[in-house]
């Protein structure tokens, strides 16, 4: 099979690294191009690059020569993974979009368009069809296709079976995010040591709205939300990866533990199907253990693309809750994005 040229625009960033060392060797897809900023384009990406996500960049992207995010430059690759900041994506994603690429993003600036599909293909593999939709407003065959907040994908992912089967009414998280979620250099030490940050900028918006939108149902003019209410809190913790979440769920049917536990451990879904690359066997892994999940010990679960529940329990003052945990940077961003894609590809849409 000959693989796909692609590029990753925001490559020397924290999701961008993460980006590299998943797609180095990807069985259908070949980096060709790296895109950053003013600041590092015409150097290597070893030059430009502050390595942070294992102890050697990958052999056969050390010479890679960083471009300038620029539609325009000659021999570029027509699929581009996203992984810019939100504070500089939303332009540059829509120039190359406009050009004809396929941007497939990170980044959160167009998630909740109308027209965008926010997607994960285990819960909502029928929203690409926003992509006619797209096409047709913008006049071009380029388009962008988003992945979700890093903190709601584990969410979205545990509501999906349990919404399907039992039909989810009310819902209250609370999150212990990972220091990776800041970024890089992302938060100081001296506020990250001996400490909890009860306050992460536009995340609990975020986690309140866009699996709405990611269990509604697409219509002729975008998509119908799901009408159930989240109430979010976000707190940062001294954790390296791995977004913890405690959930606590209302549900129209009233499902026992031992239901609730079934339905997540049966769940499987459109890429466990198709075998995509990135598609874990088992997207949804539950502990029995009284203690787990732990980042330390179970984020990599998957290779890090399976979401981790345990402690399944009633709840005194709705139905059920729950603890689940979701690698931040792999499931999370990077590898959400490259799961889109393969599914995207075996759909004919790249």
């Amino acid at each position: 099979m000959k693989k796909v040229a692609v590029g990753i625009l925001g490559a020397t960033g924290a999701v961008g690294q993460r980006f590299v060392q998943l797609l180095t060797d990807h069985p259908w897809f070949e980096v060709t191009h790296l895109y950053a900023s003013e600041k590092s384009a015409g150097r290597s990406y070893e030059q430009a690059v502050n390595w942070k996500v294992s102890a050697e960049i990958p052999a056969v992207m050390r010479r890679l020569i960083v471009n300038l995010c620029d539609p325009d430059l000659q021999n570029s690759p027509r699929v581009v993974f996203s992984a810019l900041d939100s504070s500089v994506a939303g332009d540059i994603e829509e120039r190359f979009a406009k050009r004809g690429f396929v941007v497939i993003s990170n980044s959160s600036n167009h998630r909740m368009d109308a027209d965008v599909p926010l997607l994960i293909p285990e819960v909502n593999p029928d929203h690409l069809d926003l992509l006619k939709l797209q096409k047709k407003k913008s006049g071009t065959s380029g388009c962008i296709i988003t992945n979700p907040n890093c903190t709601t994908v584990g969410l979205a992912m545990v509501l999906k079976p349990l919404h399907d089967a039992f039909g989810v009414t009310k819902v209250i998280v609370t999150s212990m995010q990972a220091l990776s979620g800041a970024g890089y250099p992302g938060v100081s030490s001296l506020d990250a040591i001996d400490n909890v940050v009860p306050y992460i900028k536009n995340e609990e918006e975020k986690i309140e709205t866009e699996p709405l939108k990611l269990l509604g149902r697409v219509c002729p003019d975008g998509i119908i939300n799901a009408l159930f209410v989240i109430d979010a809190d976000c707190n940062r913790v001294g954790v390296r990866d791995g977004h913890m979440e405690s959930v606590t769920i209302e549900f129209e049917k009233k499902p026992s533990v031992n239901e609730v536990i079934q339905a997540l451990r049966d769940f499987r879904a459109l890429p466990q199907e198709l075998g995509l690359p990135s598609a874990p066997n088992y997207p949804i892994v539950y502990r029995e253990e009284a203690d787990r999940p732990q980042p330390v010990l179970d984020r990599d679960i998957g290779r890090g693309m399976s979401v981790v529940v345990g402690r399944v329990r009633k709840s005194a003052i709705f139905d059920i809750k729950l603890t689940l945990l979701v690698h931040n940077t792999i499931r999370g961003a990077a590898g959400a994005a490259i799961l889109n894609a393969e599914l995207m590809k075996v759909k004919g849409l790249l």
